[in-house]
C-alpha cells in the first residue's frame, strides 16, 4: 500500500498513478479524473501511465472476432495487479460485464450524453440518407438497429479512434458514420455532429456516456478516496443496464442495447436484442424502484428472452 500523508484526517496518498489507454479520448478521460482528484486531494501527486492495449494494436480487426472490448482493459488491469498503477479509467461501455477476480469498480462518474451521433458532411439525419448510402460503424448493436429501421442503407465496418474514423469519413470512404455523442463532445468536436440520435431511434450501448474507475478489490484506501467522484444516480442506471447484459450474456458478439433513466426513486430500463442483419429483433422495457436496479435488469432480460431473445442468442452462439 502506498504511504499516506501523516496527520491527514482522510489519509490522502502521497502519489497516485492512473492507468489509461493512449488514445486521445482515453487520455482526455484520464486527465478529467486527474483534475478532479487534484481538486479533492491537492497534497497528492496524481500522474497518468499511458498504455497501448491489445485492442488498440488490432484496430484493423472486428472486436467481435478478436475477443471483444475486454481487450481494451486487460493491460490496464495487469498494471493494477503489478502495482505499476493504482486506478484505471475506462469508458464504462468498454468494461466487460464480469470483472476478473480481485478487481472492482471503485467509482462511476456522472454520465455524459449517452446517445449516439450521426456524423456526415452531406446529410443531416438518418432519414435523409438515400438508398445505398454507406454508413460506417464498428458496433453490431448499431448495425442491427440500422438494418431494422433503414434496410436501404449499406452498413460497412469502421474501426479506429475518433480521429481516424473522421478522417475516413472526410476522405469519402463513407457517406455517414455513427459515433458516441459523449466522445465527440469531450473532444470538443460538437460541430461534427449532424444529428444526435434519440434513444427511440437508436438505443444506446450499456454504460455509454459513463466513466468508470477500476482498482484492486483489496485497496480499501482507494475505494474511500474515490467516493466523492461516485455518482449514485448514474451508478444505479448502469447497474440495471449491466445486469441486463450479464443475464443475456452480452458481449461484442451480441447486438444488444440497454438504457436506463432514473427519476427520483423510479427507474425506467429499455432493452433490445437483434440479429446483426436485422432479420430478427425484440425490444421491451420495465420500470420500478431505483433501489431494485439490478433486479430490474434481470427481470427485463427474462422478458426479452420470452419475446424471442433466447432464440436470437442461441442462433448467434451456433453461428
Amino acid at each position: 500500500m502506498l504511504p499516506s500523508v501523516p496527520g491527514a484526517s482522510n489519509s490522502p496518498l502521497v502519489r497516485l498513478v492512473i492507468a489509461s489507454r493512449e488514445s486521445v479520448l482515453a487520455m482526455w478521460q484520464a486527465q478529467h479524473v486527474q483534475a478532479r482528484l487534484n481538486e479533492l486531494y491537492p497534497r497528492t501527486t496524481v500522474s497518468i501511465l499511458g498504455m497501448t492495449t491489445e485492442g488498440d494494436r488490432k484496430l484493423g480487426s472486428s472486436l467481435a472476432k478478436i475477443g471483444g472490448k475486454g481487450l481494451f482493459v486487460k493491460e490496464l488491469e495487469e498494471a493494477l495487479a503489478e502495482g505499476r498503477a493504482d486506478i484505471a479509467v475506462h469508458s464504462l461501455k468498454d468494461v466487460p460485464m464480469h470483472l476478473p477476480e480481485g478487481f472492482s469498480l471503485g467509482a462511476i462518474l456522472a454520465r455524459a450524453d449517452p446517445r449516439d451521433a450521426l456524423v456526415s458532411n452531406k446529410f443531416s439525419s438518418l432519414a435523409a440518407l438515400p438508398a445505398g448510402a454507406r454508413v460506417g460503424t464498428s458496433s453490431l448493436r448499431r448495425e442491427s438497429q440500422l438494418r431494422v429501421k433503414y434496410p436501404h442503407l449499406k452498413i460497412e465496418a469502421l474501426r479506429g479512434n475518433v480521429q481516424t474514423r473522421l478522417r475516413k469519413l472526410d476522405g469519402g470512404a463513407y457517406d455517414a458514420i455513427i459515433l458516441a455523442a459523449a466522445g465527440l463532445k469531450r473532444l470538443g468536436l460538437d460541430s461534427r455532429i449532424a444529428a444526435v440520435l434519440a434513444a427511440e431511434d437508436m438505443l444506446p450501448a450499456v454504460g455509454q456516456g459513463a466513466l468508470a474507475i477500476e482498482c484492486r478489490s483489496d485497496r480499501a484506501d482507494l475505494m474511500e478516496l474515490l467516493q466523492p467522484l461516485h455518482d449514485a444516480s448514474t451508478a444505479q442506471c448502469v447497474y440495471a443496464e449491466r445486469a441486463l447484459s450479464r443475464a443475456l450474456a452480452g458481449s461484442c458478439n451480441v447486438p444488444l442495447a440497454g438504457y436506463a433513466e432514473s427519476s427520483g426513486a423510479q427507474l425506467r430500463l429499455r432493452g433490445y436484442v437483434g440479429a446483426p442483419d436485422g432479420s430478427r429483433h425484440v425490444s421491451a422495457e420495465i420500470a420500478g424502484a431505483t433501489a431494485d436496479a439490478e433486479a430490474l435488469g434481470k427481470a427485463l432480460a427474462e422478458r426479452l428472452k420470452g419475446l424471442g431473445a433466447a432464440d436470437i442468442l442461441a442462433a448467434l452462439e451456433s453461428a
